[in-house]
């Protein structure tokens, strides 16, 4: 949680061009029912990601399951160096894969459906894939590596990525500034509630559905009473805070 709470405030804390950069080189990014997609790693990264992979719900994201994914692979523990952000790079991973697998997830053939409908099926079918995976009981640890000074403009990418997916499948085609402010709202709160599933022990994790429909709710309010993306962020970054703090986070 305090990790994630850092990746927050570097994010608030970047300049507005900065932030806004981050957004625009969404533009011309893959989106999955466009074009085939292409090859997120070469082929001896990808097989030993895939097979590391396997070891995640058991050794976490770490440097062991490299080791026995290189191993799986038929290559030796040396070809590890290939990955030059250690366990970083098995986390990103899991983010860019599960990313594209999304568009094969979801199929809405109720044509009566809204884009914010559509937005809340995605955004609770990519978490459904995190447990599905096995990766919550290690995400916090997840989480930390990518609060990590070096990390974190590739987290940030990869998160931004993430909803302009999301808003792409759900149908969403618009070009004028609420282009940003919609990404970065939906980005905020999938970051919001994916820290939210680390903690749910409820059945089917009924209870992260369930504060996903507060943090939607408080989006489409504010949405409708704030002018800009900043003074939104502004708000949300104290409604971040105020969930640490519920979790046990000392700020």
């Amino acid at each position: 949680m305090a990790s994630t709470l850092r990746v927050a405030r570097s994010v608030l804390q970047l300049p507005a061009g900065v932030r806004v950069s981050l957004y625009q080189q969404q533009r011309s990014l893959y989106h999955s029912y466009e074009h085939d997609a292409p090859p997120a790693y070469p082929p001896v990264e990808q097989a030993i990601l895939a097979a590391a992979y396997e070891h995640v719900p058991k050794s976490g994201f770490t440097q062991d399951a490299l080791n026995l994914g290189a191993k799986d692979a038929g290559y030796l523990d040396i070809s590890t160096n290939l990955f030059k952000r250690g366990p970083f790079d098995l986390v990103m991973y899991h983010l860019v894969t599960q990313r594209l697998a999304l568009g094969n997830r979801v199929q809405f053939l109720d044509e009566s459906w809204g884009v914010g409908r559509k937005v809340r099926s995605l955004v609770l079918e990519r978490l459904r894939a995190n447990a599905e995976a096995g990766v919550v009981p290690h995400w916090q640890g997840a989480l930390g590596q990518m609060s990590f000074a070096q990390n974190i403009p590739a987290s940030l990418r990869e998160l931004a990525s993430l909803s302009d997916e999301i808003w792409f499948q759900a149908g969403d085609v618009s070009v004028d500034t609420s282009w940003y402010t919609k990404r970065a709202s939906l980005s905020s709160v999938y970051a919001a509630v994916e820290i939210y599933q680390t903690q749910d022990q409820s059945t089917e994790f009924k209870d992260t559905e369930a504060f996903l429909d507060r943090r939607l709710e408080e989006v489409r309010i504010l949405g409708s009473s704030l002018g800009n993306t900043l003074q939104w962020a502004g708000h949300q970054a104290g409604a971040f805070v105020n969930l640490a703090r519920s979790k046990g986070v000392r700020i």
